[in-house]
């Protein structure tokens, strides 16, 4: 076991109907199911595209509790795609970190810590997706954008969390990655 330290830049909530992208606090609560109002909050979901081995619908475990980003990879991303520069509120994030190279291949099983005493237990590559694509076209005039953005941010769109332990996380806040 390893243990890397990291920022936490900034702190989110994907709390507005109709949209993913997600807006900047101070702080956030992380409870058992994720951040009580997000959009993904839950302990369980319905199972969807990405869980094709489940009819569609079926209850199953929430794995996609917290979305966290690495402005780093962000950075990559946005130079990929000819732009100055992508907001991790974009990508629907609820954490944005700095300073741990390769960040989205963090094994699952891997925690982030928090001086709050709250964990994230890491699920794995949030891989990018069309409906993010779309946003970030959203954002640019330049048409080729959303046909290039699957491609260019595989492996860079960051990781998807789930609530190990309850706790605060702070903007600016010192934190542990231990990678299994």
């Amino acid at each position: 076991m390893q243990k890397y330290s990291i920022t936490i830049e900034k702190v989110y909530i994907a709390n507005l109907p109709d949209t993913f992208v997600s807006q900047s606090l101070n702080s956030i609560h992380l409870v058992q199911g994720g951040i009580a109002g997000d959009l993904h909050f839950g302990l369980t979901k319905s199972a969807g595209t990405r869980e094709k081995m489940y009819p569609r619908g079926t209850e199953i475990l929430n794995r996609r509790q917290i979305t966290v980003v690495s402005l780093e990879e962000c950075q990559i991303i946005a130079e990929r795609l000819g732009v100055k520069k992508l907001l991790p509120e974009w990508f629907g994030a609820n954490l944005a970190i700095s300073g741990f190279p390769n960040f989205t291949k963090l094994p699952a099983g891997s925690r982030i810590l928090f001086p709050s005493g709250a964990g994230l237990l890491c699920e794995g590559e949030n891989h990018p997706c069309t409906a993010l694509a779309s946003v970030i076209q959203g954002n640019f005039s330049d048409q080729s954008i959303q046909r290039k953005f699957v491609q260019q941010a595989m492996g860079l769109r960051g990781i998807i969390a789930l609530v190990e332990r309850e706790g605060v996380v702070h903007a600016g806040d010192d934190a542990e990655i231990w990678v299994m």
